[in-house]
């Protein structure tokens, strides 16, 4: 359908905007990103945001940086939520999901949904870039854990 399709360009071009492509010249990219469980359309984007990279880098491709999905609430009194759950994702003015790299937690990419204010959504993407030390802090582990067993 229509969201399925945005939300693959929305990963297409995060992943493109990190892959050193011009290293493998006429080389294809596959990621087959296959979800599974109760998650709704903003926590599915961001936990396919941090699948495609782990993959990347996983598979030992060139990146320039690495990135992350954050997904915040806005919620009707301004309190902003990081990871909501379903139920807050419902009770919320605006549904904010960002990709942040690695190099400077510069902003990849950014989908809202509802409505916010130019300052309320600095202050998402503020909230965001903090929360994605705790994520690439996450890779890391994950990735020492991998091949310190080799």
């Amino acid at each position: 359908g229509v969201l399925e399709r945005s939300r693959e360009q929305l990963l297409r071009q995060t992943c493109e905007a990190v892959v050193l492509g011009v290293l493998h010249p006429r080389t294809a990219i596959t990621l087959l990103l296959v979800p599974w469980g109760p998650l709704t359309p903003p926590q599915l984007l961001s936990c396919c945001l941090n699948a495609a990279c782990m993959a990347l880098l996983d598979a030992g491709l060139p990146l320039a940086a690495l990135f992350c999905g954050v997904t915040c609430a806005l919620q009707p009194d301004g309190t902003i939520l990081l990871d909501p759950t379903a139920r807050q994702e419902q009770e919320a003015r605006a549904i904010l999901t960002f990709a942040i790299a690695s190099s400077e937690r510069k902003v990849l990419m950014a989908n809202t949904k509802g409505s916010c204010s130019v300052e309320e959504m600095h202050q998402c993407m503020a909230a965001a870039q903090r929360a994605a030390d705790t994520i690439f802090q996450f890779y890391r582990d994950s990735v020492r854990r991998r091949y310190s067993k080799c």
